[in-house]
């Protein structure tokens, strides 16, 4: 089985953060999204990944070759966004007739992925949300199977929304689905849908079974963003660095703190996750992300993203700062 993940997106609703880091590599809770990913497929015993890059692609790839060496890999550039869809038939050579586990680059999900990988079926991941227009949107029988997909729809027969997790078995007929798209031209919002090629394989009578994943935590914006982080961390129960101390700090649990980093007179914590090489000195930081090789000196930061290579110096509360950026307060 391959492990494909697009990571094509600009990520415009993480800006300024994404125009010098795809938001794939953004860190959250001591790691980065795409690590959560790759990491929980690599455990579940897949070892051929082939990444979709687009936007900053080089970063992807130089991230993943530096940090997986033992994986194979492969990297196909999306130069022209035009959708999930297009994504996933851009990878039809390097696939063949093998199954693929799909899996959204933004997309961090709690399954059992062993459980999914060995059932006999194709298997979408699914989660129930409050408003389905903005996702696509799977209408399940009572036995699990999956009768119909829509792609945003107006008016939504179900509350049952696609997270961007998906095992198929008959992946010639995915692609075979995904070429008709193609040839007809067949659009939705101005792009070509994985989740329309899948309804497709549904009427040719392919069977695509849902499964629910426990949590589904959303990457995708600031606020959601550290959402997830304080999720994640109380989840995991955070990381500092052994024989560490802190001078005349105070660190309240949870928290992720990456290795070399300096910090004295402060309070860190809790929902607290920092990058390495990074100094804080007489601050307050809580429920915020903090990049690599940043400065803190004399501020509050709460419910704050910053990127790395930033100072910050002065009073201050809630902060969205991108990388190599330098803002006194004083």
């Amino acid at each position: 089985m391959k492990a494909i993940i697009p990571v094509a997106g600009a990520g415009a609703k993480l800006r300024p953060h994404t125009y010098t880091q795809p938001k794939a590599l953004i860190p959250i809770a001591g790691k980065t999204i795409l690590s959560f990913i790759v990491d929980q497929l690599h455990s579940a015993g897949i070892n051929e990944f082939i990444f979709i890059v687009g936007y900053l692609g080089e970063k992807i790839q130089q991230y993943v070759e530096l940090t997986y060496p033992n994986l194979t890999t492969h990297f196909v550039y999306q130069n022209e966004r035009q959708g999930t869809g297009h994504a996933i038939e851009l990878t039809k050579n390097i696939v063949g007739d093998d199954e693929i586990f799909i899996a959204l680059g933004d997309t961090i999900c709690d399954f059992d992925v062993k459980e999914i990988m060995d059932s006999p079926y194709s298997m979408l991941g699914v989660k129930k949300v409050d408003d389905p227009r903005t996702f696509g949107v799977a209408s399940i029988g009572d036995d699990g199977f999956i009768e119909q997909l829509v792609e945003k729809p107006s008016i939504p027969k179900s509350n049952m929304a696609l997270v961007g997790i998906y095992k198929i078995k008959e992946s010639y007929q995915l692609y075979e689905s995904l070429h008709s798209l193609f040839v007809e031209k067949k659009e939705n919002y101005g792009e070509y849908n994985l989740t329309d090629a899948l309804d497709r394989m549904l009427k040719n009578g392919v069977q695509l079974k849902s499964f629910k994943v426990k949590n589904w935590f959303d990457c995708g914006k600031k606020d959601t963003l550290l959402e997830s982080n304080a999720t994640l961390l109380k989840k995991s129960g955070g990381n500092v660095p052994l024989q560490h101390s802190y001078k005349e700090s105070i660190i309240i649990p949870p928290v992720s703190i990456a290795e070399g980093c300096k910090i004295s007179h402060s309070i860190i914590g809790p929902h607290v996750a920092i990058g390495a090489d990074t100094t804080i000195e007489h601050s307050i930081v809580r429920d915020s992300i903090i990049g690599s090789y940043t400065t803190l000196f004399e501020v509050v930061v709460d419910n704050s993203l910053i990127g790395s290579d930033a100072s910050v110096k002065g009073l201050s509360r809630s902060l969205n700062i991108g990388d190599n950026t330098e803002i006194d307060f004083g």
